[in-house]
């Protein structure tokens, strides 16, 4: 019993990473549960292939296509040379998303990016993508699409003036606990929350798509002509050309936020790689139509002037149906933020699990399976990010370090085939495709430092102030007593607090060759 235990030995037991039953018999006597406690936690597999799509999906589809077409313009010079980005864009996306397939179902693991690149190059460059994602990346673009939302939201209520500071701040944040709890409860409830929010969004894309379609058909597209499209407000240099193309790269973030969740995936082998072939082409669909219909009805003036391009294009259009606009915004945005923690979380509980992180974060609830911590610590961040003031100018910043994150999975990739020749890949795309993907990928950032070195600069800071935490925090492995019985007491409190342990794995869960015949096997156990 918990009462005949000395106190510091308690501790440990329920902190210890190799006892979780340990942790298990504390919460079940200490606090005379009168729920059953399993005696088996683990990470639930209940993503199919609709909420697998879903996820890519409502990721994608956030803020960004209300957002970046303001941006896209501004930097290319012209409608023409606009749409080329946003197609160019998602095809770009396309082939980062095959990269992405093969690395998920070789390295079958939850974290994404972290998770391949920590097994590819080693714990410093993991920790380096680990912490510019946690400290800035993903709690800036919560913040975007939760201001958003509330902007959006609050718009029918200030028709005539842009809504308050503290109005917005107040609802994201009451959407941010909200969504958190949500998340925290069920993985199944976020899951159909998610599945429904993405359908809701389409529709919203849908209808502004088949709006500019009947003025199309009306024959309202003088500025979609060729000779109108390409004329330049003034000509664009490479470098404003690059800036256009991480504009768009902000819409299409979120397409290899499947992989932060690999091990939740019901059969991830066949499911991941399915949902990134529908769901990428769709998007870019979807964006390339909805941007077309957007020029059917404004002019590049009338866009660069707009602070809520859905609206001013509802406005114009749907006359006193124009409160539709902001409504499916809202939905859209609402969706966005619950894919966000849903994912995000997860990269947070991925980076404990491997030490990189405090290791309460790597713990999940005893019974919803859920990880609470993770998912409390990225609202929590948000809500700073949101106190602090604008976020729309970190948009850049998030963009650059999206991009750099991206290339260095990607050249991963490719540094894990020389590195493991014999290793056995379910998926094994054309060496063309990581190929062309890191040229761009070289070129667009390349292009970028040279015309916001100040924007790039700052995104490469705020990546390398993680080289001195991780040795600290991580590579510091003798740190005083006083230290150590600081944190276990901490993650004691927070684990009673929550309710959470450490789940248990089957090292075969997580193996890179699970399932597969006897000359996988092989190559797990060594032999030849």
């Amino acid at each position: 019993m918990v009462a005949d235990m000395d106190g510091e030995k308690r501790k440990r037991s329920v902190c210890s990473r190799q006892e979780p039953s340990a942790a298990l018999k504390i919460l079940k006597d200490g606090n005379n549960k009168r729920d059953e406690i399993p005696d088996r936690v683990t990470l639930k597999k209940e993503i199919g292939l609709l909420s697998a799509c879903t996820i890519i999906i409502g990721n994608i589809i956030g803020s960004g296509i209300f957002i970046s077409p303001k941006g896209v313009l501004e930097h290319s010079g012209s409608v023409g040379l606009a749409l080329i980005v946003w197609v160019l864009g998602g095809c770009i996306a396309a082939l980062g998303s095959l990269c992405y397939a093969e690395l998920g179902v070789t390295i079958p693991k939850s974290g994404g990016d972290y998770s391949y690149v920590t097994e590819i190059f080693g714990g410093l460059v993991g920790f380096l993508l680990l912490w510019s994602a946690v400290l800035i990346m993903y709690p800036t673009t919560l913040a975007v699409i939760a201001l958003t939302f509330s902007n959006y939201v609050l718009q029918p209520v200030f028709p005539d003036c842009v809504p308050p500071y503290m109005a917005t701040r107040l609802l994201s944040t009451v959407c941010l606990l909200f969504l958190t709890w949500v998340n925290c409860s069920s993985v199944c409830l976020a899951t159909r929350i998610q599945d429904v929010f993405t359908v809701g969004k389409l529709a919203a894309l849908g209808l502004i798509i088949v709006v500019g379609l009947v003025q199309i058909c009306k024959g309202n597209y003088e500025g979609l002509t060729p000779q109108v499209a390409f004329e330049f407000s003034r000509t664009p240099s490479v470098g404003q050309v690059a800036l256009a193309f991480l504009q768009a790269s902000f819409a299409f973030s979120g397409w290899n936020f499947l992989n932060y969740v690999t091990e939740e995936v019901v059969e991830p082998r066949r499911n991941l790689p399915r949902a990134i072939y529908i769901s990428i082409p769709l998007v870019t669909f979807v964006y390339t139509l909805t941007n077309i219909a957007y020029f059917s009805a404004m002019s590049p003036e009338e866009l660069l002037s707009s602070n809520a391009v859905a609206v001013t294009f509802g406005e114009k259009l749907l006359g006193m149906f124009s409160v539709i606009m902001p409504i499916s915004v809202a939905l859209s945005t609402f969706g966005g933020i619950n894919g966000y923690l849903f994912t995000s979380s997860r990269l947070c509980f991925s980076g404990a699990r491997e030490g990189h992180l405090p290791s309460l974060l790597a713990m999940i609830h005893f019974k919803n399976c859920t990880p609470i911590p993770a998912l409390l610590c990225c609202c929590t961040a948000t809500i700073v990010i949101l106190c602090i003031g604008e976020t729309h100018n970190l948009i850049n910043y998030v963009s650059f370090i999206n991009y750099l994150s991206y290339g260095v999975t990607i050249a991963g990739l490719l540094y894990y085939r020389w590195k493991k020749p014999k290793l056995y890949r379910p998926i094994k795309v054309n060496l063309l495709v990581p190929v062309t993907y890191l040229m761009f990928w070289a070129l667009l950032l390349g292009f970028s430092l040279y015309s916001e070195p100040v924007v790039c600069g700052v995104g490469l800071v705020i990546m390398l102030t993680g080289v001195p935490v991780y040795f600290l925090g991580v590579y510091w492995k003798s740190k005083p007593k006083c230290i150590c019985d600081f944190i276990e007491s901490a993650t004691y409190v927070a684990q009673r607090l929550c309710f959470v342990v450490f789940p248990q794995f089957d090292p075969i869960e997580i193996s890179p060759i699970e399932e597969w015949p006897d000359k996988s096997s092989n190559i797990l156990s060594g032999k030849s």
